[in-house]
């Protein structure tokens, strides 16, 4: 994990997934999906200590603001929203200073930002840790939510499980041949350093102008990531064998004046059941996008279909967000607070279930919330 040294503290960050190791991956979403199966009913009366969480939106958001705000109170944290109208991010007020600022009074914060610079900024001089909701270069929070639901939907893909990676506290994926048509933005460059890493091959179909910039594959290069992926400027050779096809808006916010050139250069990769059909994907195909989604991007039919779980991956942005709110800013680790306090609570429940001639559902649920979660050396 990225970290930064401040007053002789090392503070982590996370700024892309490519500052995890997949140990580290699997850590995140495994505390997804015991959040999502068991938190209702067992963390929200324990929660975080009182604190606060500061929520920066530069860009307009739907599912990230919701998925902050809702995480934090369901934590028993405080997201405080700040927009572009809220704040002196790097226009009065230095990125540093302002970093320093809002870590005094704040035990993190998750930024949704422009440029990717920003981030950099924040995460050098931030006493707390930094989480990058969005910029320009990366989209982790985004790519965790594709993750977890694949693997949620494994049966989808009638794979056999034998040769599903070991991945504790998560169901087992087979590794899967993922197609990404369209625009190479910052989802695409989270896919690019961590889908090859969980074992999974990418094949993307982009026009050779719109391909990773340099810094991102020099990151995909240095995790040894590039050797299980192919490129491409045909969409229906991108979608041959295809279990997943994946494609993004193709005109970022900021991108408007390029807009009649894009549309030009992408005419051809909307995601069709033509397309897949004569491309050879995969019988049982399925598709995702991160939302919010344009209609030239992907046709009504797949995007409202069955093959679509769009949905199923906007939802989960919530639970990987809460884990990485959960992981990140408790330094990876159960505090031995925390560990008592969930103790006590299991304690308590299971008392009252028996007194009722009940069996508690939480034994399981404490072990795997207790279980030591991957250190950021591991």
């Amino acid at each position: 994990m990225a970290t930064a040294a401040t007053a002789g503290v090392i503070v982590p960050h996370l700024k892309t997934l490519a500052d995890l190791s997949p140990a580290q991956i699997v850590g995140v979403l495994a505390r997804a999906h015991t959040l999502k199966k068991h938190g209702a009913a067992y963390l929200s009366p324990i929660g975080w200590p009182p604190e606060s969480l500061l929520t920066i939106d530069v860009l307009r958001s739907t599912r990230t603001r919701l998925a902050a705000e809702t995480s934090a109170t369901f934590l028993g944290g405080n997201a405080i929203f700040l927009g572009r109208d809220d704040i002196q991010l790097g226009v009065n007020e230095s990125l540093r200073d302002s970093a320093r600022v809002i870590g005094g009074m704040c035990s993190g914060i998750f930024a949704r930002v422009d440029d990717h610079s920003e981030i950099e900024e924040l995460a050098k001089y931030s006493p707390v840790p930094v989480l990058n909701a969005l910029s320009s270069l990366w989209h982790p929070t985004q790519v965790l939510a594709d993750l977890l639901t694949l693997h949620e939907k494994h049966r989808l893909f009638e794979k056999p499980l034998e040769l599903a990676r070991e991945t504790p506290g998560i169901p087992p994926l087979s590794p899967l041949t993922v197609a990404y048509v369209g625009d190479s933005a910052n989802v695409l460059h989270d896919m690019l350093v961590t889908y090859p890493r969980m074992g999974h091959k990418l094949r993307i179909a982009s026009p050779d102008k719109y391909r990773a910039p340099s810094e991102v594959w020099d990151r995909v290069v240095q995790l040894g990531c590039d050797k299980d992926i192919v490129w491409t400027a045909d969409p229906k050779e991108a979608v041959h064998n295809a279990d997943v096809v994946v494609t993004d808006t193709w005109i970022s916010m900021g991108q408007e004046a390029e807009k009649e050139e894009r549309l030009q250069a992408f005419q051809g990769y909307q995601v069709t059941e033509a397309l897949c059909k004569e491309g050879g994907a995969k019988e049982n195909w399925k598709f995702l996008h991160c939302l919010p989604r344009k209609s030239h991007e992907v046709d009504d039919e797949v995007f409202y279909g069955p093959r679509s779980l769009v949905f199923d991956a906007a939802d989960n942005r919530m639970w990987t967000i809460m884990a990485l709110f959960d992981l990140l800013f408790a330094r990876w680790s159960l505090s031995p607070e925390r560990i008592t306090a969930i103790q006590q609570a299991h304690n308590a429940r299971t008392t009252t279930m028996q007194g009722k001639g009940q069996k508690s559902p939480l034994k399981p649920l404490m072990d795997k919330l207790a279980a030591k979660t991957p250190s950021p050396s591991e």
